[in-house]
Order: C-alpha cells, then structure tokens, then sequence
C-alpha cells in the first residue's frame, strides 16, 4: 500500500495550491482573517510556502519537525482574531471548525490533483490515506471526532460547505492579489499566466464565479491540455525531483523557518 510520507510527497500536488487557498478564502471568516493579517500584496507566497512547510512537517516529517510547525502555526495564529464588523464576520484562527475547512482543502485538492495524474486509489488506500490526512487538523486544534468518519461521510461535508461559501469585496480584493501579483519574485510573476489556468480551472464551477472569474470554453480546453501534459510528463520525472519540494522544506531549520507567517 502507497505511504503518506511518498504520497504528500509529490510535487504535482502543488499544482492544487491556489485551489485549496482560494476554497479557505471563501469561507468569509478564513477570507477575512486572511484579509487583515496577511500581506498579500509585498509577500504574496507568504501563506502557500507556510502551508506547505506546515503539511510537509505534519504529514511526511519527523516527530520532531511537526511539535516544530505545530507550535510555529499556533503561534502565528495568536494574533488572528476579529469582531464582527460592517457585515463582515467574526474570526479566530484557532476555531476548529475553520481549521477543519483548512485542512479539507488541503485534503481534497492533493488528492484530487493525485489522482488526475496516476489515477483513481482503490478503496481500502483511498479509505486509509483519507484517515492519515485528518493529521493537517487534529495536529492543530481539530479533534478526531470533528473530522468525517469516512470518505462519504466527508462527501457529504464538502457538499454542504461548498454551498455555504461566501465571497464579498474584501475576499475578492484577496483572491485577485494572489491571482495577479504585483510584487514578490520575478520568477512567481513570470509563471502566473501558467498557473492561474490551473488554479481557476481546477475550482469548483460555483467558487469561480463566487471570486467573479471568467472561465470560456477556450480557457476550458487551454486547461485541459495543460493537464494532459502534466499527466504524460511528470510521472517520466526522476523521483528526487517530484520529491524536491518535500524535501527542501523538511531538509534544513532555514527552510522549516518560513512558516512564521503561515497566516
């Protein structure tokens, strides 16, 4: 049976990034906080690189390094709290049922960017690497009951807050910060028009249009290419280099570091 440690491992999930950040998005609490404790607009790879160090540490690392993020997170998660204001919601950062939709992004968007690539699990691996993921929430404040007993039980879960999710202006103002930055690295610049094709076409057709995001049947069909080159390379890739990404955030206490604003 295929390890977490391998599975978590592979860098093609990373492709589903901006998915499962722009689904916490619009949840209005996690939009919110978002908004008001992040700096999205000078360190736009801030959060993505955050939670990556985060689910590397928790889900591949050792016991040692995921006490480590564990206490990085919760500390950069103190000051994240807010009244209820102007329509706007209340939020705290330490809220279980917020940090259950956190780590149900994560979830649902790794695995679904896995199996696009080398194909459906079967039930049993599906069934147990689904129980291994409730790591990303029960390591924070997420207790084991909260999370879905089972695969259909989370089914049933995703669907119902999918239907619930909300977006306003100060949501939205987010989500076209990390669409479109204006600052950070070249590189990450450079690669947007690559990767904002993958991010809003891997959303839910009803979150798109939530965060107002045009999607034509061109940019279908651009999408859809994109994958289909995706899934006919990258498994010809050298393990260390689909690896590459867990490993260079797990390899050195510099790289462990860049949670502190995982925010």
């Amino acid at each position: 049976m295929p390890q977490l440690r391998d599975i978590a491992g592979e860098a093609v999930m990373l492709l589903a990034g901006g998915r499962s950040i722009l689904l916490q998005l619009a949840d209005p609490a996690i939009g919110h906080g978002v908004a008001h404790h992040s700096d999205f607009e000078n360190r736009p790879l801030d959060r993505l690189a955050g939670t990556l160090s985060y689910a590397y540490a928790v889900t591949c690392g050792t016991p040692d390094q995921a006490r480590t993020a564990v206490r990085r997170v919760n500390r950069a998660h103190v000051p994240v709290v807010g009244a209820a204001a102007g329509g706007a919601p209340a939020y705290n950062a330490f809220t279980p049922e917020l940090q259950l939709w956190v780590a149900a992004t994560l979830y649902d968007s790794a695995i679904g960017m896995y199996e696009r690539v080398f194909g459906a699990f079967d039930d049993t691996t599906a069934e147990s690497l689904y129980r291994e993921y409730a790591v990303l929430g029960t390591a924070l404040q997420v207790p084991e009951a909260l999370w879905p007993r089972d695969r259909a039980a989370f089914a049933v879960y995703w669907q119902q807050r999918l239907e619930g999710l909300r977006t306003d202006e100060t949501t939205r103002a987010v989500a076209r910060r990390l669409l479109h930055p204006r600052g950070g690295p070249f590189l990450l610049r450079l690669a947007m028009p690559l990767a904002r094709p993958v991010t809003v076409g891997l959303l839910p057709p009803a979150v798109r249009d939530l965060f107002e995001l045009s999607w034509s049947l061109r940019q279908q069909r651009r999408f859809d290419r994109m994958l289909r080159i995706v899934v006919r390379v990258y498994p010809l890739l050298p393990r260390w280099v689909r690896h590459w990404p867990r490993d260079h955030y797990l390899g050195s206490p510099a790289r462990s570091a860049v949670p502190d604003r995982v925010r």
